[in-house]
């Protein structure tokens, strides 16, 4: 979740014992601001990354994107700009959709020019964004327990649903969206009554089923899936958790408080550190 409520929860996060960290880290990329997500832009070979500056709920104009290379090395500090507070990505048809709390941000992916934005209504934050393989873009709401679709440039409601319990990251798999849900009864300083999980909701039918053996577990957010594992994080313990069908999550990394909207190369995965403004890349078991 988001920088301003990290002190609040520091102190206790830190008394948790957990697993050693079996990932290994290959690079970090430090001078980002509040950098909320990661996604990997394959065309051009790259790394995306928003930046928050603030408030994650506020609209301040202070929000922008960067660009990195494969290899952790700042290309463009201030790629695009004119933004509130951006976080979750996706590309589709040569655009990248960037949500930023109650709006979606177009940006065109060969000039970084901001070309459009696009207002959902009802929104109340927009979190992360992913597309399916037919060019749909899909962004979770997390205060309101919705996912919405856009299809060109027109919004519309997809699913509202409590079983998806503030669902934050949210990944396009075949015929099926993964959701990775923070947790019902959200407190002031962002912890629950009841941590949350991994959901699917399918595209076709749009019913919503918890993933068995991973409900429960962890306020999470990013999410992504490769191959037969879905890996996700939880901002408040800064783990990250690798889950196969069948099984039960497991510790393959654990990293400082702030982990957020994670992406892939399919052999790396991208870390966002907001806390510490930072991105690490880690190599994908």
């Amino acid at each position: 979740m988001k920088t301003f409520i990290t002190s609040t929860f520091l102190a206790i996060v830190g008394a948790v014992s957990l697993p050693a960290a079996q990932a290994g880290e290959i690079w970090r990329a430090s001078g980002l601001e509040q950098p909320e997500s990661a996604l990997f832009d394959a065309a051009n070979n790259r790394i995306i990354v928003s930046n928050i500056i603030g408030n994650p709920l506020e609209a301040d104009g202070n929000g922008y994107l960067s660009v990195l290379s494969p290899d952790g090395k700042t290309i463009t500090r201030h790629w695009t700009g004119r933004m509130d507070a951006p976080k979750g990505m996706a590309i589709s048809g040569g655009k990248l959709y960037v949500a930023d709390i109650t709006k979606i941000r177009v940006v065109d992916l060969a000039s970084g020019k901001l070309v459009s934005t696009i207002d959902v209504p009802n929104a109340v934050f927009l979190n992360d964004v992913t597309a399916d393989a037919s060019g749909k873009v899909y962004v979770t709401d997390m205060l309101a327990d919705a996912i919405y679709r856009i299809d060109g440039d027109k919004p519309e409601l997809f699913v509202r649903d409590a079983t998806l319990a503030s669902p934050n990251g949210i990944f396009a798999d075949g015929g099926r969206l993964i959701v990775a849900s923070w947790g019902k009864g959200i407190k002031s300083d962002f912890s629950t009554a009841e941590p949350g999980g991994l959901l699917a909701v399918d595209l076709a039918t749009k019913a919503v089923t918890p993933l068995p053996g991973a409900q429960k577990f962890a306020d999470l957010d990013g999410v992504i899936a490769n191959g037969d594992s879905i890996y996700a994080t939880a901002y408040m313990t800064g783990t990250l958790y690798r889950y196969k069908d069948g099984g039960t999550p497991e510790v393959v990394a654990h990293l400082k408080p702030g982990s957020a909207d994670i992406g892939t190369d399919g052999e790396r995965i991208f870390v966002p550190l907001m806390s510490e403004g930072e991105v690490a890349a880690l190599t994908l078991d």
